[in-house]
């Protein structure tokens, strides 16, 4: 790791040749990645791996257009070829340039920012963090009926530095760290699971403390034995039907269908491709179009306490912003950087990040929460249906590429009858149209369901690059929703 004159002095390096070579605009990152993965399968350590990698990106603008390289090489050598080549690399762009880049006029970037950290995970013996596993594990084991059982911890830190042509200069190090527990029981070829907190992981901006508050031991039990009793639960029935959703599902549906169609560059067609582009065009903007109903107020909030898409700064040194996407069900916002959001008339919104330093960055979500609303927690909630469904735990999804068509299935529904939860059933799946869902939405719960979930693994760019974004979402119910039936 360079000492932080040799890196200063590499940044500078980097900015002095790209503006000498013609670069009206330059800006240098240099990040340092280190990660930790731990997996238990069945009572047995199955996987423990470690990495480290740093290296630095230059991004310049030449004659309209970008240019971007990056290395391995932390040297002053390096640092002038990288820079020198990212500008041949947006001198050709150029030639075949269908509109200029305009940036808006963002104030430096100054300071420093590090994710809150109780206790240090890095710096916790790896035998702790086994042992905490093992221990959920083995409680997951011991129920009867159960065939077998994962569980999984990982953590993050970047180190980033950044450094622009217009005085800018950041220092940032973000911690993310998460777990999960899973247990799975089969009958013939019946294969019902049960995740904790979420399949595939529950993930925060935070120390080891947010794994110990999880408390994977002492719910491991209670989830193998749902687990279990799948099984010989009954199918789900289909029809219409209102559904509550608990926030370990909410939270993939406003990922899914609220966080992805705001992104500006799926909307200008610069995001096509590989993840889609969206249904909520500009005009939508123009025009206040009902998104959901008067309850929804959704807000990309990179300033949110535990989030993965919270930060200081985002890849361009716009500063961390809470930036309204749907208030009272209106459209009106949208996830843009300083390159998009002029062409809508605003500034960025904070929105640009790239997956290390050897990508140039995009247009990510943030934090991309439902806001809680006064009045009813989600059991009370519960008590107010008379009839319908409630829904946790995603257990697969799909949506079509403009993010209006969806449909999702969980791991597990109870049937809602008089206000109270009743029969359990198994393979539950619902469909619908984004706008008409959300609008369908007539309960959102309070701040005693509001939790920060995260997805550290949200596919987008290519070549392809893994996001780590936020979500805050309390439960919510939603009216005559069509449920059907699935088996895998």
């Amino acid at each position: 790791m360079l000492t932080c004159a040799a890196m200063r002095e590499l940044l500078d390096r980097a900015l002095d040749t790209a503006s000498a070579r013609g670069a009206s605009y330059a800006d240098v990152r240099l990040v340092r990645r280190l990660e930790e993965s731990i997996a238990v399968k069945t009572g047995r350590l199955e996987g423990l791996a470690s990495s480290e990698s740093e290296g630095f990106g230059v991004r310049v603008l030449v004659d309209g257009a970008w240019g971007f390289a990056a290395s391995h090489l932390l040297t002053l050598d390096e640092a002038d070829r990288v820079a020198a080549l990212a500008v041949r690399i947006a001198r050709a762009s150029a030639t075949a340039l269908r509109r200029s880049v305009v940036l808006d006029d963002r104030p430096p970037a100054h300071g420093r920012y590090e994710t809150p950290v109780a206790e240090d995970p890095f710096a916790l013996p790896l035998d702790v963090k086994i042992a905490d596993l093992l221990t959920a594990d083995r409680a997951m084991a011991d129920v009867k009926g159960i065939a077998f059982t994962d569980s999984l911890y990982r953590a993050q830190r970047e180190w980033k530095s950044f450094a622009a042509t217009d005085g800018s200069d950041t220092e940032q190090v973000i911690t993310h760290v998460g777990a999960a527990i899973e247990a799975n029981a089969i009958d013939g070829d019946e294969h019902q699971r049960r995740s904790y907190p979420d399949a595939g992981g529950a993930f925060q901006a935070a120390g080891y403390e947010y794994v110990r508050s999880l408390d994977l031991a002492g719910q491991a039990e209670r989830h193998a034995e749902e687990a279990v009793a799948l099984l010989s639960a009954p199918q789900c029935p289909a029809g219409r039907t209102t559904i509550v959703l608990h926030p370990s599902q909410l939270y993939l549906q406003v990922h899914e269908s609220c966080g992805h169609p705001t992104e500006l560059d799926r909307v200008f067609g610069t995001e096509a491709s590989y993840a889609g582009t969206s249904f909520l065009t500009p005009d939508k903007l123009a025009s206040g179009f009902r998104y959901g109903s008067d309850l929804v107020d959704i807000v990309a909030d990179a300033t949110a306490p535990g989030g993965l898409g919270t930060f200081g700064w985002d890849d361009e040194g716009v500063a961390a912003q809470a930036v309204p996407l749907v208030r009272a069900g209106i459209f009106v916002g949208y996830l843009s950087s300083r390159e998009t959001a002029p062409r809508i008339g605003r500034r960025s919104g904070g929105a640009m990040r790239a997956d290390g330093w050897d990508r140039i960055p995009l247009i990510r979500m943030t934090n991309i929460n439902l806001l809680p609303k006064p009045g009813m927690s989600l059991d009370e909630i519960v008590q107010d249906t008379d009839d319908g469904l409630f829904l946790a735990s995603n257990r697969s999804w799909s949506i079509d590429d403009r993010r209006l068509n969806f449909q999702f299935a969980t791991e597990v529904g109870y049937e809602i009858k008089g206000g109270k939860l009743g029969r359990l059933f198994r393979n539950p799946t619902y469909t619908g149209i984004t706008h008409e869902f959300w609008r369908s939405c007539d309960a959102v719960g309070d701040e005693r369901s509001y939790v920060m979930l995260g997805t550290p693994n949200c596919g987008k760019g290519e070549p392809g690059q893994t996001g780590h974004v936020g979500h805050g979402v309390p439960g919510a119910r939603f009216r005559n929703v069509q449920v059907g039936v699935g088996k895998w």
